[in-house]
């Protein structure tokens, strides 16, 4: 183990609390799984993400870079949040609740997401105040008369004193630790965790704006509690599933109200992919809030501010473009590019939530993180405080010249599609609108990817193509033409803008006295991490069927669990484009 960095983040903010030490089915549905061999016994095992190793786990390092050591980390704390849970759905029988533990234990679950937290002292932090919450919960509910009856050890843990004895520790509590788990129960459980981790993260952005929901805190604890419960079988947990389909659906319309109410609905809007001459910072990820503070903090100083990733939506927020001139344009593509977008840009890089990936030598000192992200050397820094990334922005050359390109249009959000929607109806009652697409989720390396990219230039003349989150960087710059005036390619916005779309369905469906299943609405979805899991599980909650999906389906999805949601929603994994577009379409 490194020394520990002096820049750790303590995930706590501003808290006084003290930190104590098979079914039959088609061959084309098959999952290549780890359920064939659940007693694994390599020192680590992942499989959350749609790259990991094989299609079946990463066992030796994580595909997105973790090492076992950190792997082992974020499954004892989220064996250690289960704790937490326990004890907080018990002090909720008693009318107990703490919404400082409601906080830490979304943030925390959070910095267990796909390519969020590297750094494995902080993750030590996480650790020790997970178990200071879990203590402080106990003593509360012992002292209202309450009873936590749980065997799980979960509330008991005691953390070895060193990192090093932590990483050992484990060992017992890995995502395949018990062999005699029933491999669909297992499946379900997971499937569960995911979406919880997905769920947390957008529970925690939205937290950031003061958009709470009591009952999605309690949600998560009686989940993760859940875990835990032995007795469970596949009815319970399958309910509890899309349990969580439906809390996330809250949970991103608590961030869409955070982020309107601060920035405005997003309004169609050209963003310039090229540059300004000029120092340069660049802010990659999802957090509007930290993208407001990166602004405020350049204002002023002869930095132009771009985009990367996720973040390209936020220019059609018009509280942050009418006010800040020096937010200028988009630069790159999506995550997995990185390494050669960043290795070129001439500024400083923030990293605000997930999506990061290890940091080449060739850019290191120029990258920085902020929020739950952390990377091992890489400085950390808080949204009140971004001296660092400024100073660094100002030493780096910047563009030495302007560097003009095309320009693509933002901004689709449901209120701004809405606004147009006697267009879009009598568009489709006269013919003109044939079809509507939502083609959007995760991006990644995999050249199965293309798919969506000749998915979408093959959509007839007369359909809508909406899109949304970073897969729309497989064909963002793709010029469709126009309907009536609307543009064939509409961009939503960011992931947790799916709450957007299904508000866009939802009034289409009233428009024609039907439910989103009777419309000419196609999805089909492309996953990468655990919000993607998340959001899939809030579109089975509303009922909507015929999901198209890929590029490969979840390793965590047992066969027997699969066919059941293939048997009750039709989902289906991607085949080519053309065949998909002629199935559709009929």
């Amino acid at each position: 183990m490194k020394k520990k960095e002096i820049t750790r983040r303590n995930f706590l903010k501003n808290s006084t609390l003290a930190v104590t030490g098979s079914a039959l089915i088609p061959a084309f549905l098959r999952v290549p799984s780890a359920f064939a061999a659940p007693e694994n016994k390599t020192k680590m095992f992942c499989y959350q993400c749609e790259q990991t190793m094989g299609g079946r786990g990463c066992t030796v390092m994580g595909v997105c870079g973790k090492t076992p050591e950190v792997a082992a980390l974020q499954d004892l704390l989220v064996h250690s949040l289960k704790g937490v849970s326990i004890a907080c759905t018990a002090g909720r029988q008693v009318n107990i609740k703490d919404v400082e533990t409601d906080r830490f234990t979304c943030e925390a679950l959070f910095a267990t997401l796909t390519n969020v937290e590297f750094d494995p002292y902080r993750l030590e932090d996480l650790l020790h105040e997970s178990v200071a919450h879990r203590d402080k919960m106990i003593q509360k509910v012992h002292a209202a008369g309450g009873k936590i009856e749980s065997p799980s050890d979960a509330l008991t843990l005691k953390l070895k004193p060193s990192l090093e004895g932590m990483v050992k520790q484990a060992g017992a509590y890995g995502l395949m630790s018990d062999p005699d788990v029933d491999p669909d129960i297992r499946s379900l459980q997971h499937m569960l965790l995911f979406g919880l981790k997905g769920m947390a993260a957008y529970t925690d952005h939205a937290a950031e704006h003061g958009q709470e929901d009591d009952a999605n805190y309690e949600f998560v604890h009686r989940a993760m509690a859940a875990l835990e419960d032995k007795t469970l079988g596949m009815n319970a947990l399958l309910g509890l599933v899309l349990e969580c389909g439906e809390k996330n659906l809250r949970a991103m319309e608590l961030l869409s109200i955070g982020n309107t109410e601060a920035y405005g609905h997003p309004v169609p809007t050209k963003v310039p992919l090229g540059a300004k001459k000029g120092k340069a910072i660049l802010v990659s990820g999802h957090d509007l809030i930290d993208l407001e503070a990166v602004l405020k903090a350049s204002e002023g100083k002869g930095i132009y501010v771009y985009t990367h990733g996720e973040m390209l939506p936020t220019h059609g927020y018009p509280k942050l473009k009418e006010r800040f001139p020096h937010f200028y344009g988009h630069y790159g593509t999506a995550w997995q590019n990185q390494k050669k977008e960043f290795d070129e840009f001439p500024g400083a890089i923030l990293m605000t939530t997930n999506c990061i990936q290890k940091p080449k030598q060739t850019y290191k000192q120029n990258i920085f993180t902020t929020g739950t992200v952390g990377w091992p050397g890489v400085t950390h820094v808080n949204k009140n405080n971004l001296k660092p990334l400024i100073d660094r922005a100002l030493e780096l050359p910047g563009y030495t010249e302007d560097k003009p390109d095309m320009e693509v249009l933002v901004g689709f959000g449901h209120n701004a599609v809405l606004g147009v929607a006697d267009k879009i109806v009598s568009g489709v009652k006269d013919g003109s609108i044939g079809h509507f697409f939502l083609v959007g989720g995760c991006d990644g390396v995999k050249k199965s990817r293309n798919y969506y990219t000749e998915f979408v230039e093959k959509t007839p003349d007369n359909s809508i193509v909406l899109t949304l989150a970073c897969g729309k960087f497989k064909f963002f710059k793709k010029q469709l033409g126009d309907i009536n005036g609307i543009p064939r390619l509409l961009d939503v916005g960011q992931c947790n803008d799916a709450h957007s779309a299904v508000l866009i369905a939802a009034a289409l469906g009233n428009a024609f006295d039907t439910d989103v299943n009777g419309l000419p609405l196609s999805f089909i979805l492309s996953w990468y991490e655990q919000k993607a899991v998340a959001i899939l599980l809030s579109l089975l909650h509303l009922g909507i069927k015929d999901i198209h999906i890929g590029p490969s389906l979840p390793a965590f999805v047992s066969p027997n669990v699969l066919d059941v949601l293939v048997k009750n929603y039709n989902l289906t994994p991607i085949s080519t484009p053309d065949q998909d577009l002629k199935k559709i379409l009929g």
